[in-house]
């Protein structure tokens, strides 16, 4: 989708060029503006390397697992359905930090393991479960203490005030990801997406499949002879 976005916008600003007579502009700028994205790239990679240095260093003495245990109560509150000793909790726990740090490239090893340590708990191959659905909106909002990622590409443009957009962050990514937390809450009550619903109308569809992996104690059982239509 963002590929035709950006086709659609370079298309437009050709049209429009042409229309006005300003092509030359146009060429111009976008010459102009690709050799100021290699310029900003390269600018990156020491900090982002300082900081994705940093996560590690955390995490191999321990800070990060302290943290983990530190906000260990409000993931029990956040995945009730999650068993405080799996192993997803301490996985989730070291995304969510890595997230709240602004370090998404550090953050994407720990939310691919703990998603798949939370698929363990899925009776089913391809309907998240609650948990996995809170994940993704934790992560899709996420509060961030820290934006490494966008104070590197101010510093990248600008020397002084790069951190100045410290506070603003924090508090508008604290303002969506309750936003989003109590979205997430709200639609898995309703009649439509409980969980528990959508399982009943996959079943009577014939599309409902079983995870071959399923750990939990708590299986689905299929009515007799049922046969599932996908391939």
């Amino acid at each position: 989708m963002m590929n035709y976005i950006w086709v659609g916008l370079v298309v437009i600003a050709v049209i429009a060029g042409a229309v006005t007579g300003t092509m030359d502009g146009v060429l111009n700028n976008i010459f102009d503006f690709a050799n100021t994205a290699v310029e900003i790239s390269l600018g990156l990679i020491g900090t982002m390397a300082f900081f994705c240095g940093l996560m590690k260093v955390m995490e191999v003495s321990g800070l990060c697992e302290k943290m983990s245990k530190a906000i260990a109560p409000i993931m029990t509150k956040l995945f009730p359905d999650v068993p405080k000793d799996h192993p997803a909790m301490p996985a989730m726990a070291l995304w969510m930090a890595a997230n709240m740090l602004g370090i998404g490239n550090a953050a994407t090893p720990f939310g691919l393991k703990a998603m798949q340590d939370l698929q363990t708990l899925n009776p089913t191959k391809s309907i998240a479960t609650n948990a996995q659905c809170m994940m993704l909106a934790i992560g899709t909002t996420s509060v961030t203490l820290l934006p490494a990622t966008v104070l590197a590409l101010r510093a990248a443009v600008q020397t002084e005030g790069a951190a100045e957009i410290i506070v603003p962050v924090i508090i508008s990514t604290s303002i969506s990801t309750i936003v989003g937390i109590t979205c997430t809450w709200i639609l898995g009550k309703t009649k439509r997406w409980k969980w528990e619903n959508v399982i009943e109308r996959e079943i009577a569809q014939g599309t409902l499949e079983l995870n071959d992996n399923y750990l939990g104690d708590d299986p689905i059982v299929l009515p007799e002879g049922y046969v599932c239509k996908v391939e």
